[in-house]
């Protein structure tokens, strides 16, 4: 419902969404006044921001993948695929440097084929187990990390095996801050956009589809719909901007091993998107601010140990007394807003 404010209409959600991204656009510039209040300061700061961009992007891809009624205990078997993707493209490749103020855009272009190389292994992943049920696709994908990780450390011609490769960063610019400044609006761009096209895919047929299959798969397939289609379809997007994510991760830190492939880069998009709430398209990113902020605000205070406690118990909590998310106490406050309107 829109609020009526000397008789102009005002969208709660839209004002809210665009004091966020005013926001978001502001950080970088802020105050060294404000930024001392915080326990990031300077380009450290914007280092934590543009990581949890990244996995605001990894668990709204996640999160689209169960929207379609499937699990997934391995993603970040795409997040690494993309990140190797890109990476070993500009090494073995080297395509022509293409500049646009200090923007390297042959990296750009890397991560975009980052993506799709993970969405086309998404697609025969989902062609070898997309009839299983969620919790045995969770184990088939976490058994397929595993394959991964082993594989990528093996090839060590290729991949530089433990040693990792060095990868290119997004942008050229030689001073520290600055550096870190243009990445985190490219990132932040990446992620509008992703939350955007997912939000857009939640809203169409083919979320409908989606939303079909979760519910009830069999009915789904009385009404009609192709649920092999559409759950591949699920696998193919959830893996492109999983892919998308873990290339402009390993292009910002500058360096790629195969700890991509590690089981909390897997659990972190599971943690967040509980927490925050499932099956919606704020839900993914709520969590990730929360837990990410709590992770490593606690860990700046020297709760090195206590951090892990405290995220557990908020875990454990949402889970009994809020099963759908922490973005519920949200929803029924702008509920409760627009009915006194």
């Amino acid at each position: 419902m829109k609020r009526r404010d000397n008789g102009m209409e005002i969208n709660p959600k839209l004002a809210a969404v665009s004091a966020i991204l005013l926001t978001a656009l502001a950080i970088p510039y802020l105050p060294v006044t404000v930024t001392q209040l915080l326990p990031f300061k300077g380009a450290s700061l914007l280092g934590f921001l543009i990581l949890m961009y990244v996995f605001i992007m990894f668990a709204s891809a996640w999160n689209l993948l169960t929207y379609s009624g499937q699990g997934s205990l391995g993603h970040a078997a795409f997040l690494g695929i993309g990140a190797y993707t890109s990476a070993i493209t500009l090494r073995y490749l080297k395509p022509e440097p293409l500049l646009f103020n200090s923007i390297n855009l042959e990296v750009i272009l890397t991560v975009l084929a980052g993506g799709l190389a993970t969405s086309i292994v998404g697609v025969f992943i989902g062609l070898t187990c997309v009839r299983l049920r969620e919790w045995f696709l969770g184990m088939v994908t976490f058994g397929f990390a595993v394959i991964i990780h082993t594989i990528t450390t093996e090839l060590s011609d290729v991949t530089g095996g433990h040693d990792g490769l060095p990868t290119k960063h997004l942008v050229t610019a030689t001073d520290f801050l600055s550096r870190y400044r243009m990445e985190y609006y490219i990132i932040l761009v990446f992620t509008v956009a992703v939350i955007y096209l997912i939000h857009r895919i939640l809203e169409s047929e083919l979320g409908l589809a989606f939303e079909a299959i979760r519910e009830n798969e069999l009915e789904a397939k009385v009404m009609g719909i192709n649920t092999v289609k559409y759950k591949l379809i699920g696998f193919a997007l959830s893996a492109f901007f999983s892919g998308i994510a873990g290339s402009l991760m390993y292009h910002h830190v500058g360096y790629l091993t195969p700890e991509v492939f590690s089981i909390e880069n897997s659990f972190k998009p599971i943690i967040y998107c509980i927490v925050g709430g499932l099956f919606t398209v704020e839900g993914p990113i709520l969590g990730t601010v929360i837990i990410s902020t709590l992770w490593d605000g606690l860990k700046s205070l020297g709760l090195t140990h206590e951090h892990l406690v405290i995220i557990g118990l908020l875990l454990i909590i949402t889970v009994i007394f809020l099963p759908d998310g922490l973005i519920s106490i949200l929803r029924r406050t702008w509920t409760r807003s627009d009915a006194k309107v």
